[in-house]
């Protein structure tokens, strides 16, 4: 029996124990969601509500994201019911994972030029199921481009904008800057919501309290 054997198993094993270690700790390391800083641009967001509401959510969303969909029915709910108390900003973030989410981020881009983003973001979310498993893509987003209002002929064009495409990538890099690594990550008033709380109930609640800790207007 080689007598090096027992000391090379135990150097493999606490090379493996430190490996395990050292990734353990990158893992730990990982950025937590932040807010928005100071100097972040907000001109030209994708903005729904009042602009002067006293709570303020924010979601990085990725289009062809199961769980995206169901927050975007949800928060359909949840503005008519705060009025003007709430204003929605949404932030593109589409995942690699998810083989035509860039794709239609590019398509609700393209559908901002002619200022119809919340219906393309809408409809790709309420046919989400129709179109992510669809073996022709570009075919339906043009069909609902029709849909929405939109002209066609300047949509395909625009589909092809390298500023169009940049806009997506632009989000996403505040998305990463912020922290964020998975879909759909919401902020209320600037502070993340765990991911155990992407439900209307406790999405609510956080509204709620972010209603009492705003200070009410002096007359």
């Amino acid at each position: 029996m080689n007598r090096s054997l027992p000391f090379i198993i135990v150097g493999a094993v606490a090379l493996i124990l430190c490996g395990s270690g050292v990734m353990l700790y990158r893992a730990k390391r990982l950025p937590a969601p932040t807010a928005a800083t100071d100097g972040e641009k907000t001109a030209d967001l994708h903005m729904r509500g009042d602009a002067k509401a006293p709570v303020t959510l924010e979601e990085f969303g990725d289009f062809q994201c199961p769980p995206c969909g169901k927050v975007a029915a949800a928060l359909h709910e949840i503005e008519k019911d705060y009025g003007s108390k709430l204003r929605v900003i949404f932030h593109q973030f589409p995942l690699a994972m998810h083989a035509h989410a860039r794709e239609a981020a590019i398509a609700s881009e393209a559908a901002h030029k002619q200022d119809r983003f919340w219906e393309m973001h809408d409809i790709l979310y309420k046919e989400q199921d129709v179109w992510s498993k669809s073996l022709d893509v570009p075919f339906l987003i043009n069909s609902y481009a029709a849909k929405i209002g939109l002209d066609v002929e300047r949509f395909k064009k625009d589909l092809k904008d390298p500023a169009v495409a940049a806009r997506v990538d632009a989000d996403q890099q505040i998305g990463l800057s912020r922290g964020v690594l998975s879909t759909p990550t919401i902020f209320i008033n600037k502070t993340p919501l765990p991911p155990t709380s992407l439900n209307p109930p406790a999405i609510r609640a956080a509204i709620d309290e972010a209603l009492k800790a705003t200070p009410t207007p002096k007359p």
